[in-house]
């Protein structure tokens, strides 16, 4: 009874529009949302009461975004399905009374990894209004190590093991799941490139209090073939951690939500010092005794 409900399609995706009935002072806030679920489950209906959540306590014109699931709709066609809807929003905000310089993008898990490229694929496009804030919840933002502190400490952890994140990883981008062990080992990296990326992935630069208990795993071989064959797992895009700082730097506000008892705590983190090392105003919260 307190909100208008709209199932529509911004460029050619599928959107549900959430306004506010109550007459408002001047043009509202704008939340673009993208739901969780690895890019293979999740949908519009699962995420509802959240959106209807979001819509009445920030009084905010809410979009959740139905991007198309894999594997019938192959990697990336989710980030571009998210950032056409962005960009189809942002320029049409005022048919929404939405002020388009007050327009936030959020997300959780590979919504909040969503979110991130999209944030990320912005900073340069000129013509547009830009986005105000970027709100990332426990979010999957790199795909190089599987061996941090939260994920040694939450490998075994329900809904979310280490075991099942690269399995699901691997099916999303439809390749072959008996490369998880290699994957996990860290054998698809080059030497090369973990020197390039130590500076921004790396448990020397997790905060000692989420390191107890930490173990540093043996080296793994490096293995030429497993590298050829999941190349997307490097790409900015699906490991926004990768970005280089001529784009972090640019980025909007950002609030960070993360989890103590969750494979991606650590990810989360080493964000928010990456944005806060750019000059980037970041928002953080940890839920303590939160899990994915």
């Amino acid at each position: 009874s307190w909100l208008l409900i709209k199932d529509l399609h911004f460029d050619g995706v599928p959107v549900r529009i959430y306004l506010p009935k109550k007459p408002p002072a001047g043009k509202r806030r704008g939340v673009i949302f993208f739901h969780g679920g690895c890019g293979i489950y999740g949908s519009i209906r699962c995420y509802e009461r959240v959106c209807r959540y979001i819509t009445r306590k920030s009084d905010s014109v809410v979009v959740s975004v139905g991007y198309h699931l894999a594997p019938e709709h192959k990697y990336p066609a989710q980030t571009l399905e998210c950032l056409a809807a962005t960009v189809h929003f942002l320029q049409t905000a005022d048919t929404y009374g939405v002020d388009p310089a007050r327009i936030i993008v959020c997300g959780d898990s590979a919504g909040g990894t969503y979110a991130t490229s999209v944030c990320q694929e912005l900073v340069h496009r000129t013509g547009i209004p830009k986005i105000r804030a970027q709100v990332l919840i426990y979010p999957f933002l790199q795909a190089l190590n599987f061996n941090l502190p939260s994920h040694q400490r939450n490998a075994s952890i329900a809904l979310l093991s280490r075991d099942r994140t690269v399995h699901v990883i691997l099916k999303y981008l439809n390749k072959d799941c008996s490369l998880k062990e290699q994957i996990l080992a860290g054998s698809h990296v080059p030497e090369s490139m973990n020197l390039k990326y130590r500076k921004w992935i790396s448990p020397d630069l997790i905060p000692e209090e989420f390191k107890r208990g930490y173990k540093p795993p043996s080296p793994a071989s490096f293995s030429p073939q497993v590298h050829e064959e999941v190349q997307e797992l490097f790409e900015s895009r699906f490991s926004p951690l990768l970005a280089e700082d001529a784009v972090v730097c640019l980025l909007p506000d950002t609030c960070i939500v993360t989890c103590e008892h969750d494979m991606f705590r650590d990810e989360g983190l080493l964000y928010k010092k990456r944005l806060e090392d750019n000059n980037v105003k970041v928002t953080w919260h940890h839920v303590q005794k939160g899990f994915h």
